[in-house]
């Protein structure tokens, strides 16, 4: 980094004469001179000022900044992205993840339908894309992971960037189970009739398991033969054979695509990330040829005012924001400093939230087509079932024959039932209502939506409504294990880069180091898929997750706009982009976003605090999902977890702290930089006298 002039007309004194760097300040001894350029013989510094208003300030740096100043190296070994399209596949494909398939659908509908939408979008362009271009700017400018960016930026919190590192690490640990089920589905599609589309029969006999048929055969699928699961968190067990192996192979797939870095990663993109959107085309052109498919649009459409007055709302929305695109994770920082420095990271950021937008929205079009479909067809079996009703109560005498239903209302019963119903008289009406179904779509779209708690189930379920289902089903399972890979490549960048930077020596064994790391991921993993595992996993997803994301945005927002200085960024972007900025950002990372994101932690802790945390487990009693509360042990592993994550942060502080206050026992050399004083006047310069001197001094310490 280069070392800058802080004096302004403004906020600096205008015979400000010198300033001794030593350990004891750390963020310009590690930012602004780095080793590198300080043990050179020839420092080139730049001495940008950093108040930065506008446009016209911008464009004057451009003017007076050396072209040769710009060109601040990288380590030579640093590998980089093959090119840009590989760069923006990595970025796409790790904010695009499985969550995006269901969640986003989810919320979008119990949450206000399209004034869901209108918060999003509101939200994505306002603090997202922001926060985006912040994460994806620093990463790109300081050449390191997440460790190392947050260092230079200001040491005092510099535990930002291990917290970072352990999320990426926990979240890959149950990440990587998701992505296991996925292929566990996909290796039972081969198969036809499907798995999961009927009920097992019982050994040696011809009788179904009275189990799966006191639900449905998808529900049953799911918790008998893919989890095993026990019917509550306290029963624990030995890992399941099959998602073991599962796990397995998902941990050979990620190490495999990265065990050459960018370069092996890169490739692998070109399939994990292309081929989802191909295939979610395909799936949204399939699901608007469906009968009902207009319903469910209009039911999306259909805005829910009260909806964008609801704190609630607004929460869950901000959640989905930060948990979708991926923020915090370190993984936009590590990705972006495989790229050269000039490249363009304002444009990146509104590529990958626009494709992410796009392809949330795309997903969200074919569900609620879907699921229109299968209200439709509830419905029309609701219809018949009516019909059959009343006929019967014809033949025992209790209906006149007069109220027969035509014979045409079992071809088309979305259009004679209604019509048929409709002319019938009153009094017969008033007959007939009490031994009748009410059959109403809305109520049919709210259940087939609210129906099962499981993602998976509730996909099982969507593809039974396409004819040729077995190819449907591989089709949506590769989607499925392609997203989570492109997801985890993306977790796995967040790990092994700021390692890297960390230890150098790692840098020249990326390929035992990424071996060894998945061992111990594939090692850690296998808690999830023991029969309560998938418990485990919801607790972290649902509770765990949110509250640390969303403490390190939070941080890394506050120390890059007002610990380092929002108008100096901008100054050193501008100076690294070769183009001005608009200073509008310099507004939303000092103001909008820091507000939101807190509004948004406190709103998420008092949820955690006041509400009951609970789980969807299966009752296998009464063959069903119940709600549970977490035990009081789980509570406190749920505490446990979050304050190990958010450790380091207070840790490092009271590190740098007693570094400023005991320097004497830490100091091993001293670099001294002296301002010489400007002329007096009302213009800034944009090249103040710097000179730097250094000198290594090994420091007498008495033990």
């Amino acid at each position: 980094m280069e070392a800058r002039d802080e004096k302004s007309q403004t906020s600096r004194p205008s015979d400000s004469k010198s300033l001794t760097i030593t350990s004891s300040t750390p963020q310009l001894l590690k930012s602004e001179l780095p080793t590198e350029e300080l043990m050179g013989k020839g420092q080139k510094l730049d001495t940008l000022s950093p108040n930065i208003w506008s446009d016209e300030d911008n464009d004057e740096i451009l003017e007076t900044t050396d072209s040769d100043e710009l060109k601040d190296k990288a380590p030579p070994d640093r590998p980089y992205w093959a090119n840009k399209i590989e760069y923006l596949l990595a970025q796409v494909g790790f904010s695009v993840g499985l969550s995006t398939i269901w969640r986003f659908p989810y919320l979008c509908f119990h949450n206000g339908g399209g004034s869901f939408l209108i918060i999003y979008i509101l939200m994505l362009f306002l603090i997202g894309v922001p926060l985006l271009f912040l994460e994806m700017a620093a990463g790109q400018r300081m050449r390191q992971g997440s460790i190392g960016v947050w260092k230079i930026i200001s040491p005092w919190i510099g535990g930002v960037g291990y917290t970072s590192f352990m999320v990426c690490c926990i979240v890959g640990l149950y990440y990587s189970v998701l992505m296991a089920w996925s292929l566990f589905y996909l290796v039972q599609s081969f198969q036809s009739p499907l798995p999961w589309s009927v009920c097992p029969l019982l050994r040696n006999s011809s009788t179904y398991d009275p189990e799966c048929v006191r639900t449905t055969s998808t529900t049953y699928f799911w918790y008998r033969n893919v989890l095993k699961a026990t019917d509550k968190i306290e029963m624990g067990g030995l890992p399941v054979k099959h998602l073991s192996v599962s796990v397995f192979v998902t941990w050979l797939i990620i190490c495999v695509s990265m065990i050459r870095g960018p370069k092996s990663s890169g490739k692998m993109l070109y399939v994990s990330v292309i081929l989802p959107y191909f295939i979610l085309f395909c799936l949204l052109i399939r699901s608007l040829t469906l009968e009902g498919a207009k319903f469910g649009l209009d039911s999306l459409l259909a805005a829910q005012v009260p909806a964008l007055y609801s704190v609630e709302v607004w929460r869950r929305t901000g959640n989905q924001i930060f948990l979708s695109m991926g923020h915090g994770f370190g993984s936009f920082i590590a990705i972006s400093s495989y790229i050269p420095r000039s490249n363009n990271c304002v444009m990146d950021a509104f590529a990958v939230a626009l494709l992410n937008l796009v392809a949330s929205l795309t997903a969200m079009v074919f569900v609620f087509a879907t699921m229109g479909h299968l209200a439709t067809k509830n419905n029309n079996k609701c219809f018949v079932k009516n019909a059959k009703t009343v006929m019967n109560l014809i033949v025992t005498g209790v209906l006149p024959p007069e109220v027969q239903p035509p014979d045409s209302l079992y071809y088309e019963p979305s259009s004679i039932y209604p019509k048929w119903f409709k002319n019938l008289p009153e009094q017969m009406k008033s007959m007939i209502l009490p031994h009748l179904s009410n059959c109403n779509l809305s109520e049919q779209l709210k259940e087939v939506m609210e129906g099962p708690g499981v993602a998976f189930v509730a996909i099982t379920d969507t593809i039974s409504v396409f004819s040729g289902s077995t190819v449907w089903a591989i089709v949506i399972f590769v989607l499925l294990a392609n997203l989570g890979l492109s997801t985890m490549i993306g977790v796995m960048q967040g790990i092994i880069t700021p390692l890297q930077d960390t230890f150098a020596s790692l840098r020249k064994q990326t390929k035992l180091l990424t071996v060894g790391i998945c061992v111990l991921m594939f090692l850690g993993s296998l808690i999830f898929v023991r029969p309560s595992g998938s418990y485990y996993v919801n607790l972290l997803d649902d509770y765990w997750a949110s509250l640390p994301l969303l403490l390190i945005v939070i941080l890394e927002n506050v120390a890059m706009a007002w610990i380092y200085g929002a108008r100096r960024f901008l100054a050193d972007l501008t100076i690294m982009l070769g183009r001005p900025i608009s200073p509008i950002f310099r507004w939303l990372w000092c103001f909008l976003s820091p507000f939101v994101l807190l509004v948004l932690f406190v709103n998420t802790l008092i949820h955690l605090c006041l509400k009951n945390i609970t789980y969807l487990a299966w009752d296998s009693s009464i063959s069903n999902e119940v709600i549970r509360i977490y035990p009081s042990w789980a509570k406190v592993l749920l505490i446990i977890s979050i304050v190990i994550t958010i450790l380091p942060i207070p840790a490092y502080f009271l590190y740098t702290l007693i570094d400023v206050a005991f320097p004497v026992s830490m100091i091993h050399s001293k670099v001294t930089v002296i301002f010489k004083p400007e002329a007096k006047g009302n213009s800034l310069k944009p090249h103040p006298g710097l000179q730097v001197m250094q000198s290594q001094k090994v420091d007498k310490m008495d033990k």
